[in-house]
């Protein structure tokens, strides 16, 4: 019986030895499996699946370098609402204006001449309204031929919309003319005051 125990036991021992090289055995095949697939991950993958991913990645990369030119769309309106606020004197003008006005009436005493009140009341208003709107002018037009020259600066092959170019031209149009009738207005060469003599 001693024999038949110690027979007994050797083999379940070598049947354990057994399952456990097996299981040995599985687990470095599936660790093999494992490291080959981290270094090449589409192993396991069909061709087509391949070709797929590697379009997308292709293409994901060229829609993120296309810029949407909202930027020079926004700075061309801009540049012709300067230009018409500058034409038209706007806001900001009218009360710069009139504060000066108000300033020539504080300053000017009662007993001044016509055309020293005339200069003070209404010359130095109107000269700073034609000063304003000469900024307002000026920032048109710079903004307009940032607009216009930004394409040379930008992605090669690139074109610009062509709305873009008409309003940044129309900016630019507005702005120079805006300039011109402020420096016409400044020097009182347009709509002097008059004279009083």
């Amino acid at each position: 019986m001693a024999t038949k125990t110690e027979e007994g036991a050797e083999a379940g021992t070598a049947a354990q030895r057994e399952d456990t090289a097996v299981e040995a055995a599985t687990t470095e095949e599936e660790a093999a499996q494992a490291e080959a697939l981290e270094e090449d991950p589409g192993q396991g993958d069909t061709g087509d699946e391949e070709a797929t991913e590697e379009e997308a990645a292709e293409r994901e990369p060229a829609q993120e370098k296309v810029p949407s030119g909202v930027g020079q769309g926004a700075g061309a309106v801009v540049s012709a609402a300067l230009g018409l606020v500058s034409l038209s004197g706007g806001w900001i003008g009218t009360v710069a204006g009139a504060r000066e006005q108000l300033i020539g009436q504080l300053r000017t005493s009662s007993t001044a001449s016509v055309a020293t009140q005339i200069k003070a009341v209404y010359g130095n208003a109107w000269h700073s309204t034609a000063l304003w709107a000469g900024l307002f002018a000026l920032a048109a037009l710079l903004t307009g031929v940032v607009v216009l020259a930004r394409p040379a600066f930008g992605t090669p092959g690139r074109v610009q919309a062509p709305w873009i170019k008409s309003v940044a031209w129309a900016g630019v149009s507005l702005g120079v003319i805006g300039l011109l009738l402020a420096a016409l207005k400044y020097s009182d060469a347009l709509l002097a005051l008059p004279s009083t003599g």
